[in-house]
């Protein structure tokens, strides 16, 4: 998934959840979730594409090794701060970008690249592109992943400014 359809997952995920639920959204929480969608990429891409110093840009934070035990901290610290939405808001974003991660896989069901969740005690499924990270975008082609994706960002843009302009129920709180 490319940045803008992770964090259009992980918003949606936490609507979906707030409005199940009847509750509104705090800014912190929709910051939170956003956040956490995009720690994976900011941490293994520069540090496996630029550094080479991780063997994929699917390793160390896309391991839930990482991911379980971070998940539970900022839970934790947000639960002493009297804001568990938050974390949990937190936890949704971070898991919302491996199961972004894995879904035609999922779909295709193709196991073994799911090696990458349990890195380093599993091999990180060599995925990485040959080139940098302009290559990459220049180089996108509009097949039915990158149609899908698209649509699903779109989805989240517009029900982003629905949310905040006609979505009273669920219209963010301080």
């Amino acid at each position: 998934m490319y940045p803008w359809t992770h964090a259009a997952f992980g918003y949606l995920l936490l609507v979906v959840l707030a409005v199940l639920l009847w509750r509104r959204v705090s800014r912190l929480e929709l910051a939170a979730v956003v956040v956490a969608t995009q720690i994976p990429d900011v941490v293994d891409k520069p540090l496996a594409w630029w550094l080479t110093v991780l063997p994929s840009g699917r390793s160390l934070a896309h391991s839930l090794v990482l991911a379980v035990p971070l998940s539970v901290l900022v839970l934790a610290v947000a639960w002493r701060r009297a804001h568990p939405e938050i974390g949990l808001a937190f936890a949704l974003g971070y898991a919302s970008h491996l199961l972004g991660d894995t879904y035609d896989a999922l779909y295709y069901w193709r196991v073994e690249e799911f090696t990458f969740l349990l890195w380093p005690f599993a091999p990180a499924y060599p995925y990485d592109p040959s080139e940098n990270l302009f290559e990459v975008v220049r180089a996108i082609e509009l097949t039915g992943s990158v149609a899908l994706q698209l649509g699903l960002a779109a989805v989240g843009g517009l029900v982003f400014l629905a949310h905040f302009l006609y979505a009273p129920w669920v219209r963010p709180t301080a």
